[in-house]
This record gives C-alpha cells, sequence and structure tokens, in this order.
C-alpha cells in the first residue's frame, strides 16, 4: 500500500506541476493580449548602390494597426523616400532586386492613407545636416504574419531612396536610386 501511495502522491506532484505551467502560459498571454501588441518584427538596412546608408527598424502591430518605425545614417541631408517592394530580396548591388513597389491591389502610385496608392508606398522622411534619419508611420492597410496577400508585408523587402516621392509620377514617384534595403522576414 506504501508503494501506491507513494506512486499517487508523484502523480499528484506532476498534475500540480503541470497545471502551474499552464496557467504562466495562459497569463502570458493575456498579459500579451492586454496591451494589444500582436505581432513584432525587427529589421535591418544595408547599404546599396555605393552608399554608405545603415538603418534599423520595428513593426508592431497592435490593435489592426501596423506601427513602422526606424532610424538611418550616412544619408545626404535632405528628404528620402521610403517603400515596400515586391521582394525580400536585397542581393542585388542596386537593390533592384526587391522588385518595385509591392501594389497587390493595382492601384496608381501616390500616397498611402491619402487617396489612390500602392499598399507599399509610406512616403518620405527628412534628414539633418548629419544624414540621421527617423520615420514612424502607422496604418491597417498592413499586417505581420496573418497571410492576407493585399495585407500581408512578411516576405516584402523596404527600400530607401536618394531622393524625395512626388507622390504623382508613376508608377514609383521619381525617387531616384535605391541607396538601403532590408528583408521584412520572421
Amino acid at each position: 500500500m506504501t508503494n501506491f501511495i507513494k506512486i499517487k502522491s508523484q502523480i499528484m506532484k506532476k498534475i500540480i506541476v503541470s497545471i502551474a505551467i499552464i496557467i504562466a502560459v495562459i497569463i502570458g498571454c493575456k498579459t500579451n493580449s492586454l496591451n494589444g501588441v500582436t505581432s513584432k518584427l525587427n529589421v535591418t538596412f544595408e547599404p546599396k548602390s555605393s552608399s554608405n546608408v545603415k538603418g534599423a527598424g520595428v513593426f508592431t502591430e497592435k490593435n489592426g494597426q501596423v506601427t513602422f518605425t526606424a532610424n538611418f545614417t550616412g544619408l545626404k541631408p535632405g528628404i528620402h523616400a521610403i517603400h515596400i517592394h515586391e521582394k525580400s530580396d536585397c542581393s542585388a548591388a542596386d537593390g533592384s532586386s526587391a522588385g518595385g513597389h509591392w501594389n497587390p491591389t493595382f492601384k496608381k502610385h501616390g500616397k498611402l492613407g491619402e487617396g489612390e496608392a500602392h499598399k507599399g508606398d509610406i512616403g518620405n522622411f527628412t534628414t539633418d545636416e548629419f544624414g540621421n534619419g527617423t520615420i514612424s508611420f502607422t496604418t491597417s492597410e498592413w499586417c505581420i504574419g496573418c497571410g492576407d496577400v493585399t495585407k500581408d508585408i512578411v516576405g516584402k523587402g523596404l527600400i530607401v531612396h536618394q531622393g524625395p516621392d512626388d507622390f504623382i509620377s508613376q508608377p514609383a514617384g521619381n525617387s531616384g536610386a535605391r541607396v538601403a534595403c532590408s528583408a521584412i522576414i520572421k
């Protein structure tokens, strides 16, 4: 009978530990959902077209909105365009391997959130006299890994351009050379 009690005691301990682990996992998931963050993805930019541009950014999805923030160094002072492109391929020296602007809904080029635009038309940001710049952009037009081909940014590329986007010229805003590239991958 003593062995039976020891075995029963060991089984009860395993059950209690298992329940404690399950509760910890549930609380951890609930804490994450309480602040609304459902996904986060970091990106790193590499120089292209013989530039010295570097940068890092993060995509965060919260309550149906994706926010992209990034910091850059090595740009010329002034205004620069940034777009999401079709492919997460930064292998070409000039960034051309990333393809054209991401446009799964077949719209004209413009400014996302203001009339007709590609899903990848983020816009412009300004650098200081030292070539440092920051961008922050939020939209409900994107998702991170949701599988919706018209919204999912995973598997795409980010391109920083030499000049500003004019938001008019078709198909890409006349932004100049591709000076930095990052793949958007998990």
